[in-house]
């Protein structure tokens, strides 16, 4: 499942409680080993010392590039890429070409922004219908699409691993007596008693908050309007809700429903997309009855099979893709749209991410046709709860690995521990011992202070490496358009992105180098006390992660100067 955080149950209800004209009053949650040394004092600098009375006022809203920045005014650490281009990297050019595999739900590859940084597959000639390269793969140009059939048609919306794991015990078990159960199925059996309360549990709530946040909808509605007719305009800004003095009842309360709602960094279309989200849970991804695959044409049972799916790199919904492409890589310096972390990479559009849980063996073959095809680095801004065929994505792990590849995951949106609860793909091997060169990202809010951790991020002292901007992060998105998103899935490529930059100027560190210098290098933040993801209990932020560090690309970069001169 795509990374991006959704409104949290918990702020729909409040929202209608402030619809209803009670101002809130609790802060709601925004819902979408090896072990690094510590870092080094002269590469790192810590959190800034307290508010003072003449500091410059906190902006209203992020800065649309503030993750390549230092930080602005009384808010959170960027990665600084701005400073390590006008240092660092000051007259330099990249010295290697890096491929950077972003695993996701396809790329806008004609994007003025993305276009020319985009991979192409000079060894396969395109749309002749030929596999020229001869890697099992037709037409494969600039990427590959797992999720796709070879009659050109694709997987857009998919249910979640959950519901398929239902579907799957159901059929065993849906009419069995619980006396008739064998003793050799007694634990299945179990399982899928297990399974069917919560599959019915989360459908049931999934349905309630879509009427929920439909009420909600209806209600901000309602409030833009009065709020447009008092102030005789056409369009609304948080400025202007703030500056409403009426002593009108519905004018007030409309105010105060906006307001709450400008509070939390959101927009009413944030509410317009979680309705829609939710619409989709409920006809797609907690439905047992949709079953796509049949469009892809694989023998799905087979878990070794691996030349399947089309060329379509850019599928038909590539958002989510092309939101972390543009943060990985965008054409830096030029005159449209945004600066990208890295600049000598070539962005690899490999499909395996629908609206909805990706599939195992997609996962695995999705890694698999990264390694085989180049890639430096792997992105991977997805994740699920549940990972029936583990095994498969565990091999093709371990195959990445020992190619030398950098993966780097982003720890989901959930504000949960991952230190207890299940988050896949992971680098821990069911077998024993786990990858060497991943890194696992959670997300960061521009916001600092007690709000450095993103709301909405996951979190985990041992299982989550460090933390990187991921909260209202600019980026690409398909038809040469731009807009904000939140989640780790934005968090994840700034670190995929760093690592891309220093490997395309110091090609000489290997996977492992650049892994180790990311992480000694990142910003110490580990007495820093914050709210801790998911709930209001203050932390110290080192307990979120292995590192208790955002990276920093500065840093970074001049420890990888040192270590090559030292070679």
């Amino acid at each position: 499942m795509k990374n991006a955080p959704p409104l949290s149950a918990l702020f729909v209800a409040l929202l209608l409680v402030s619809c209803s004209g009670s101002r809130p009053a609790t802060t709601p949650t925004t819902p979408d080993t090896t072990t690094a040394s510590a870092p080094a004092a002269s590469d790192t600098t810590s959190e800034t010392t307290s508010e003072t009375a003449d500091a410059p006022p906190a902006p209203e809203r992020a800065p649309q590039d503030w993750y390549h920045l230092d930080r602005v005014p009384r808010s959170g650490p960027g990665l600084d890429t701005r400073a390590a281009y006008q240092t660092v990297l000051r007259d330099r050019a990249p010295r290697d070409t890096v491929q950077v595999a972003i695993i996701d739900s396809g790329l806008d590859l004609d994007h003025e922004d993305l276009s020319a940084e985009t991979w192409t597959n000079a060894d396969e000639r395109p749309n002749n219908g030929v596999d020229d390269d001869g890697n099992g793969y037709v037409d494969d140009v600039h990427g590959w699409n797992f999720i796709g059939g070879p009659d050109g048609k694709n997987v857009n919306q998919d249910t979640y691993e959950l519901t398929r794991i239902y579907v799957d015990l159901r059929e065993r078990f849906a009419d069995v007596d619980s006396a008739a159960v064998a003793p050799d199925e007694r634990d299945q059996y179990e399982r899928y008693q297990e399974i069917k309360r919560t599959f019915q549990e989360k459908r049931r709530e999934a349905r309630k908050r879509l009427t929920g946040v439909r009420k909600a909808q209806k209600a901000v509605q309602a409030s833009v309007d009065v709020l447009k007719t008092h102030l005789d305009t056409d369009s609304l800004t948080p400025s202007a809700v703030r500056s409403v003095s009426s002593p009108r009842q519905d004018v007030r309360r409309a105010q105060q429903t906006l307001q709450y709602f400008y509070d939390q960094d959101l927009a009413p279309s944030d509410l317009a997309d979680y309705k829609d989200q939710l619409a989709r849970q409920v006809e797609y991804n907690y439905n047992p009855d949709f079953n796509p695959r049949p469009i892809v044409g694989d023998d799905y049972a087979d878990k070794t099979e691996r030349r399947y799916g089309n060329s379509d790199a850019e599928g038909p919904d590539p958002g989510h893709g092309t939101h972390v492409a543009g943060i990985v890589g965008a054409t830096r310096a030029n005159t449209v749209g945004i600066d990208g972390i890295a600049r000598g990479v070539r962005l690899m559009s490999v499909r395996a991410v629908p609206n909805g849980d990706e599939r195992d063996k997609d996962v695995a073959n999705a890694i698999r046709y990264a390694v085989d095809n180049g890639a430096d680095v792997i992105n991977m801004s997805f994740g699920k709860a549940y990972s029936p065929h583990k095994d498969v994505v565990d091999a093709a792990v371990q195959y990445a690995d020992s190619m030398g590849v950098l993966m780097v995951h982003a720890a989901g949106n959930d504000g949960a521990n991952v230190d207890s609860t299940n988050n896949f793909p992971s680098p821990y091997y069911d077998g024993g011992g786990r990858a060497q060169r991943w890194i696992e990202v959670g997300a960061s809010s521009w916001k600092g202070g007690k709000k450095l951790a993103a709301p909405f991020s996951n979190y985990g002292e041992e299982r989550v490496d460090v933390f990187a901007p991921g909260h209202s992060i600019y980026s690409t998105v398909p038809g040469n358009a731009y807009k904000r998103n939140d989640g780790t899935s934005m968090a994840a490529p700034m670190v995929s992105g760093l690592a891309a930059l220093i490997m395309a100027h110091y090609p000489s560190l290997s996977a492992t180098d650049v892994r180790t210098i990311i992480l000694n290098t990142a910003t110490p933040h580990r007495d820093q006390l914050v709210t801790r993801p998911g709930d209001s209990k203050s932390v110290p932020f080192g307990t979120l992660s292995d590192t208790g560090a955002i990276v920093n690309a500065p840093a970074a970069l001049r420890r990888a100067d040192e270590r090559t001169a030292a070679r």
